[in-house]
């Protein structure tokens, strides 16, 4: 076979991603399974690769996928399980609640702080479903509360998972992880700034109505920009939109109670009733906040004691000995998932959850994630035969000669594509990590400006996502429609993946 055919054939897995998931609305993980199967017959039959170099690559990001990925997404939302049962969850909706009467800064504290925060520590839906239920209780219109959640749940993305998808990044690309993730979080850095502006916008539907919260609004986009880009690079990725989000929320309501808004926002039909604040203890509300506390207390012993971080904690084996074969290593101890869980039993005990109710919290929480889990295992694996097989490179190649130098103005958009199509931030690195990699390197380009694109690139796709339109709709309980939300979404994501293409493109070294 000729080269352009070869790279054709590698593009046909993911175009088969693309009908089967955005226009058969086929479920994630058959999708995802069928496009192993095409993978592997490709690799077969046009690439050379021999049946046991394909079983290997299956194999071994299998492994890779269960306990790099799955372990943290599992034991994050154990510990947002186990705080909803318990109550603690209860405690600190009211506790953000109470900060303001004002709408639009309602919206910037449930949405964009507490949103990130829980996108940060938890994921998998919990930023979209939470605030957006929390935001309908508050009185928000079901459609609105739904948009602002999704619009949000973007910039805290990348980093988000105590910074999974850009650790998957770094590894599906060989890269070094603290300077990919530097990069990123400069590519964030404005679209940071702005994002609290464009929620406000949404709930008010009036640019004059940004005035009066104008200053407040770039200042917690600021603090989430520069707190998140700070911990990357100085204190660990792990923490960093963590501390971005928890910024955020200290200066909305520092902001409030030293210069409470003079002209406060409310919608039509709102009582005169202004937001009354409810006492919280101080014991109640560090047991509310606890497993995240906890999580941050072990982050920081892990980076003062860096001991644990070397043998006998690392566990590694090698699964594929074809071309390019390595070992994979994984720590037991210093992973973000061993850290969760270890909080999650803390915070049960703590929050005086019984063994057998956490137990079954446990089984509920692995109920909940198990096709997630499976969609998860056949993305990885089939970009590890693609990888392996060569036909991403054959795929960059194609796309480094179509796009020559302008390359850099589409790399955000092939990483929102790929979570339109995963639903995941984290499955689009995976996808297209390599690619954007080897498309640099064959046009002389800076290879962590434009990998670090895709992972910018892919927090957009989040909020058109069908997955996380699903969330949004269950979590406000079908009130508004998918397609509104969709139709309403798409504008948003379009012109954050056109101004972070231009933005790419024009810094790029």
């Amino acid at each position: 076979m000729n080269n352009l055919t070869l790279a054709l054939l590698a593009f046909v897995p993911m175009v088969w991603l693309l009908l089967s998931l955005g226009v058969l609305k086929m479920a994630s993980h058959k999708a995802c399974f069928i496009a192993v199967l095409i993978a592997s017959i490709i690799a077969f039959i046009g690439y050379n690769m021999s049946i046991k170099h394909v079983g290997q690559s299956v194999l071994e990001g299998m492994v890779y996928s269960l306990l790099s990925i799955c372990w943290v997404i599992l034991a994050a939302l154990l510990v947002y399980n186990i705080t909803l049962k318990t109550g603690a969850l209860d405690v600190m909706q009211k506790m953000l609640y109470s900060i303001s009467p004002d709408r639009r800064i309602q919206a910037l504290i449930i949405a964009f702080a507490f949103g990130g925060f829980l996108e940060a520590v938890a994921g998998f839906g919990t930023a979209v479903a939470i605030p957006a239920g929390i935001l309908i209780a508050m009185g928000f219109a079901p459609l609105k509360a739904a948009v602002v959640c999704l619009v949000a749940n973007t910039v805290p993305v990348a980093l988000g998972v105590l910074g999974v998808p850009i650790q998957t990044l770094a590894q599906v690309s060989e890269l070094e992880v603290g300077r990919l993730a530097y990069d990123v979080c400069i590519q964030l850095f404005i679209f940071a700034v702005i994002l609290p502006l464009v929620l406000v916008y949404i709930v008010t539907d009036k640019i004059t109505k940004i005035k009066g919260v104008f200053i407040v609004s770039v200042l917690s986009g600021l603090a989430f920009a520069i707190g998140q880009t700070l911990t990357a690079v100085y204190v660990g990725i792990e923490l960093a939109a963590i501390v971005g989000a928890l910024s955020a929320l200290i200066v909305l309501i520092v902001w409030c109670k030293v210069f409470p808004i003079k002209t406060v926002y409310k919608f039509e039909g709102d009582s005169e009733l202004d937001v009354e604040a409810e006492k919280i203890k101080a014991k109640d509300a560090i047991t509310a906040w606890l497993p995240y506390l906890l999580v941050l207390v072990f982050i920081a012993l892990i980076q003062v004691f860096p001991v644990v971080k070397k043998d006998p904690f690392i566990w590694s084996h090698q699964f594929y000995y074809g071309e390019s074969g390595k070992l994979i290593e994984f720590n037991w101890l210093t992973s973000g998932g061993t850290v969760l869980f270890l909080s999650a039993i803390i915070t049960a005990y703590v929050q005086r959850m019984k063994r057998k109710e956490f137990f079954i919290t446990c089984k509920e929480t692995l109920h909940q994630v198990k096709s997630s889990f499976i969609t998860i295992v056949f993305v990885v694996s089939l970009a590890k035969i693609m990888t392996y097989s060569g036909m991403v490179e054959a795929s960059a190649s194609f796309i480094a000669m179509a796009s020559g130098r302008f390359f850099p103005l589409i790399s955000p958009f092939i990483g929102a594509i790929g979570t339109f199509i995963t639903g995941s931030d984290t499955s689009s690195n995976i996808l297209f990590g390599d690619l954007q990699k080897q498309t640099a390197i064959k046009l002389n380009l800076d290879q962590y400006w434009i990998v670090a694109g895709n992972g910018s690139g892919a927090a957009a796709g989040k909020m058109i996502s069908p997955q996380s339109i699903s969330i949004a709709a269950s979590s406000i309980e079908h009130k508004a429609k998918e397609s509104d939300m969709m139709k309403y979404g798409l504008k948003y994501c379009l012109l954050y993946v056109v101004v972070m293409g231009i933005f790419v493109f024009l810094v790029r070294v």
